[in-house]
């Protein structure tokens, strides 16, 4: 057993019985090495579950939040083990009590805490290790489909009822038959990592759908899989896609964690050593730096979360056999004491990684920070996603309000953001919509977004969308103006995909999916992010093929729906 944390006194470990709620015994680690805590427990063998306890200053004010009264996760562990009832919020979650913060709340959250449990790497099922037979293709052949595991499967035609919304779903033949027929080389999985949804979300009923708040950085996501052997059904996925020559690129958050701000809960990391682990302002180090827009920032700089980082995605390869990742606000990753560092320690850590440097790594070139937006400032090799790309092609088509040397600059691979560093064309990943904004229906349907059932009163999401409605607001239109939609929908498709670059289609564009005008539906798992397959539209589908070099053919449906042109 191996923990860091560089201000602790002592750290504990507790072992419970499989009901979870019950302890049978506590360990103090009798061994630090640097800012290691370790030790060798005897006969502890996988399936035993564990947490940890860290005694050490409890110093609001200096950033200090030790609190022994708080069960605490193994930022390291492979898998969590949820409460029995599943996990409530409430205030004995938090470390500070919720009259005097400035005192700790001796409490013993345990029975209603997260705890991990002991596995051991590798395929458990007995024979031989399956092969794992990776594709690679070339830079200038990639063709990335962004998809959310579960919204991608729930409607899908030909999956049986159990596979719905799961890896298992993902792997099947009918999932896999769509891919190949637009001609997709690499999926962009939304975040896979097991998440935690805000208190806010869950007393509204409802959750954190795309998974961008993670609470084990090791664990996949256990609500998208078919069976308890979630990792097993990982890794089967995988396979799969594997065998139909279709890479697996993960979408990681590294820039923040569950634990939100200095009013959050201590669950893993703020509890072992809240100033190691978490940027924090220089005049009031209570508070956290907040770079993410979410609360809180891991600190990079600190030599132990930067191996936490290369360790994680390092088991993911190694041990699930991803093909790469998609970093959610890179910026973050790469800031030191003066801001972004095109050299940061990051980046060089995983140029001469054995296993993590022949992966594919794409960037999120941006956060909310000062001087946070860095299009065209990253190493060499990286992709990053060219939200100028998407601008300019929303607005020469959507509103003619660009000059054409602008529209020709990003058709040609955007020269002048990446030949700086010596870039290549490839490393500008091209997109017209993500899963974050309007789909490409509703971006020729609505020119203001319709978020009320986020529940955040339509603050949320994007509020200049560079969208058209061409005379009509809502799907309420003549057919007319249906078919010049349609008509735009394909030339912004077509310009997507023959631009010089590597392009990124959103999961659902092809087959003229919608979201009625909800632009922000990062908690919405309904009929909101399910995509309609009963619904596509097979014309759209097949152009998309064709253009893509694929020869076309209808989607995975029973019949076609929507408007068309002619």
């Amino acid at each position: 057993v191996a923990v860091f944390s560089h201000l602790a006194h002592r750290v504990l470990l507790f072992l419970f019985v499989a009901s979870v709620s019950r302890e049978t015994s506590r360990i103090a680690l009798p061994e630090r090495s640097g800012d290691v805590w370790h030790g060798f427990i005897p006969g502890l063998a996988a399936g035993a579950i564990y947490g940890f306890r860290v005694h050490g200053p409890w110093r609001p004010e200096r950033g200090h939040r030790f609190n022994p009264a708080k069960l605490l996760l193994d930022p390291w562990g492979r898998e969590v083990v949820t409460p029995a009832g599943g996990f409530h919020w409430g205030d004995p979650h938090h470390a500070a009590d919720a009259e005097h913060p400035q005192h700790p709340d001796g409490r013993d959250n345990a029975r209603f805490a997260f705890k991990s449990r002991v596995v051991a790497d590798g395929p458990v099922a007995d024979g031989p290790v399956p092969a794992f037979a990776h594709p690679r293709h070339p830079r200038e052949a990639v063709v990335i489909y962004e998809l959310h595991v579960r919204g991608f499967t729930m409607t899908l035609p030909g999956l049986p009822e159990a596979l719905r919304g799961t890896y298992a779903g993902l792997a099947h033949p009918a999932a896999i038959a769509h891919l190949k027929r637009l001609g997709v080389t690499t999926l962009s999985l939304l975040p896979v990592h097991q998440s935690l949804s805000e208190p806010r979300l869950v007393q509204a009923g409802m959750l954190n759908y795309w998974g961008y708040n993670t609470l084990s950085f090791f664990a996949p996501e256990p609500r998208y899989a078919a069976t308890p052997q979630v990792r097993e059904e990982f890794r089967a996925m995988v396979r799969a896609l594997h065998a139909a020559g279709i890479e697996v690129i993960l979408d990681v958050v590294f820039n923040h964690t569950a634990e939100s701000d200095e009013h959050g809960p201590t669950l893993s990391w703020r509890g072992l050593d809240n100033r190691s682990w978490y940027r924090h302002t220089h005049d009031r180090p209570e508070r956290y730096v907040n770079d993410t827009g979410c609360g809180n920032t891991l600190d990079l700089r600190q030599p132990r979360v930067l191996q936490f980082v290369m360790d994680s995605l390092r088991w993911w390869v190694s041990e699930m056999h991803v093909d790469g990742f998609r970093f959610d606000l890179a910026t973050v990753l790469a800031r030191g004491d003066h801001g972004f560092d095109p050299h940061a320690p990051l980046f060089r850590a995983i140029a001469q990684d054995p296993v993590r440097a022949g992966a594919r790594r794409i960037a999120e070139p941006w956060d909310r920070g000062p001087g946070g937006y860095r299009l065209g400032g990253f190493p060499a090799g990286w992709l990053e996603w060219n939200d100028r790309f998407r601008d300019t092609m929303r607005r020469w088509w959507l509103r003619g309000h660009v000059a054409r040397g602008e529209f020709a600059q990003r058709l040609s691979g955007s020269a002048g953001l990446f030949h700086r560093s010596h870039r290549l064309p490839a490393d500008t990943l091209n997109y017209v919509v993500s899963h974050d904004g309007f789909t490409l229906r509703d971006l020729v349907t609505w020119e203001h977004r319709r978020n009320h059932a986020n529940g955040e009163s339509n603050r949320d999401g994007h509020a200049s969308n560079h969208g058209c409605n061409f005379g009509v607001e809502g799907e309420d239109a003549p057919p007319a103006v249906h078919a010049l939609r349609a008509r735009v929908r394909r030339a912004m498709l077509a310009t997507l995909l023959l631009a010089q670059g590597t392009p990124m289609l959103a999961a659902g564009d092809e087959i003229g999916h919608t979201q009625r005008g909800n632009n922000s539906p990062y908690c919405q798992d309904n009929e909101t992010t399910w995509i309609d397959w009963s619904r596509g539209d097979a014309r759209l589908c097949a152009f998309v093929a064709r253009v893509a070099g694929q020869g076309g053919g209808p989607p995975p449906q029973g019949r076609t729906g929507g408007h068309r042109p002619p």
